[in-house]
């Protein structure tokens, strides 16, 4: 007979202190002591089925449906309990949201009157106090979750955080309205800047401030008039442009920067072969990559025959001024910038577009230009011309290994003449109608093709 889990309990308490030796003999029921027999057979109750205690199974039977009718009244029960405790817990929570979202409310309300400006600051020095009165008050009295309800909800902690972004919205506000306040109460009367600010006759002279600009450095000096000394940061004059974002200013030695050229298959020891990727590397940080993108999207944009010419242009200034600025120093790099940065200069292979022409704010694109022109010229004046050199090389051969002017161009042309002898090109520019030339061209000055012929290539994936 199968005894189910919830009915040991009551069948172990209907159990006898102190059995009989008949009854630990499995001579008679433990239970109800009649003897069994052939109409009457033992139960086992344990320890093992041979030895322990004995049940018959109308005893055990009617045991079992006792526990099982305990077990569904105690069900109801708990799920009475669970729907009464949980309505008792909507409520708690109710109220406290309320309270939560008033209060969040007053915050708004001090907020926007102390912006406005219409009450005069004593009354906001006021309201601000029994707001945070309010404030304290708030969170107290957090309701608890009975354990018959799974709170996995996270609108109090929620309701909270937006009354604690409220209440510091509040605290700027009143704090910048009161620190104007005093500083305009402790100013003293200016009449001779009346005529200046167009003042009526009746001006006192006090002219109250609402915005001062005390510098970056100010609070510093002002603290160190207390005693409290803060070490400032080492200013080098530099002032970058917060839509431009900066390289690392970490220092990295060239023999690193060698290590990454060697894994990438450049040799680091043939000066030419560095330049060269060194000029892809700055082409491709100062002038392709960044701000240009997105010009490139728009609709007066270039094509993609008009930004490869250039970029073949540029690279070609590039190298040259990265030799030159090995004997004559990093100035030497300017004549790049001032090239790359021109918005006003029709590209090469005979293109017309210009950076004006298109229209589109060009602002942060002349700054990006400036500015890693400018980073590339720090490293070879704080280390030396190698190493900038190397660092512009290891850019280049981690992202454009295949470019022009990089050891994988040659294979690159190759296989895009392979691809072009096999198409039909009766529509094509006549200047890729001579495949030895083309290939002649690819090779050492792909912009001599023009825009159009670089267009055609560039739209089918040939390069």
């Amino acid at each position: 007979m199968h005894i189910p889990a919830y009915a040991r309990a009551t069948i172990r308490a209907a159990l006898p202190t102190m059995p009989t030796s008949r009854q630990v003999g499995a001579l008679e029921c433990c239970l109800c002591a009649k003897p069994f027999g052939e109409e009457l057979g033992p139960v086992p109750l344990g320890p093992t089925p041979t030895s322990g205690l004995f049940g018959c199974r109308p005893c055990l039977t009617r045991l079992v449906t006792l526990a099982r009718r305990s077990r569904d009244a105690r069900l109801v029960q708990d799920a009475e309990r669970a729907r009464t405790e949980g309505a008792v817990w909507e409520a708690k929570c109710e109220r406290y949201l309320a309270g939560i979202e008033r209060v969040r409310e007053a915050a708004e309300a001090v907020t926007r009157i102390a912006a406005e400006g219409t009450v005069e600051p004593l009354r906001i020095a006021w309201l601000y106090v029994s707001l945070e009165s309010a404030y304290a008050w708030a969170p107290e009295n957090v309701p608890e979750p009975p354990p018959s309800i799974d709170a996995d909800s996270t609108a109090l902690q929620d309701e909270r955080f937006r009354l604690g972004l409220e209440m510091i919205s509040a605290r700027e506000v009143v704090a910048d309205r009161l620190a104007y306040h005093l500083i305009n109460q402790a100013a003293p009367p200016e009449p001779e800047v009346c005529a200046e600010l167009e003042c009526p006759d009746d001006c006192s002279g006090q002219h109250d401030t609402d915005h001062i600009d005390c510098g970056p450095d100010a609070i510093f000096e002002d603290l160190a008039e207390h005693g409290v000394e803060i070490e400032g940061r080492e200013d080098d004059g530099t002032r970058f442009s917060p839509a431009v974002p900066q390289e690392t200013e970490a220092t990295v030695s060239s023999e690193d920067l060698a290590t990454v050229l060697t894994y990438c298959g450049i040799d680091a020891d043939d000066t030419e072969l560095v330049v060269s990727a060194a000029a892809v590397g700055l082409v491709a940080v100062a002038w392709r990559d960044g701000p240009l993108e997105e010009i490139c999207e728009t609709e007066r944009g270039p094509g993609p025959g008009d930004l490869f010419a250039q970029g073949i242009d540029l690279y070609r200034r590039a190298r040259a001024a990265l030799l030159a600025a090995r004997e004559n120093g990093p100035e030497a790099l300017l004549a790049f910038q001032a090239v790359a940065a021109d918005v006003n200069l029709p590209w090469a292979g005979g293109s017309t577009f210009t950076l004006r022409g298109s229209g589109e704010p060009t602002e942060e694109f002349v700054q990006n230009v400036d500015d890693r022109v400018w980073y590339t010229s720090k490293i070879m004046r704080d280390q030396d011309w190698r190493t900038g050199v190397l660092q512009r090389a290891t850019s280049a051969a981690l992202t454009d290994v295949a470019h022009f002017g990089m050891p994988g161009w040659p294979a690159v042309v190759a296989a895009a003449l392979d691809r072009l002898a096999s198409l039909d090109r009766s529509e094509a520019p006549e200047t890729l109608a001579d495949l030895t030339a083309v290939e002649a061209a690819l090779r050492d000055a792909p912009d001599r093709l023009g825009v159009d012929a670089l267009d055609w290539i560039l739209r089918r994936d040939l390069l």
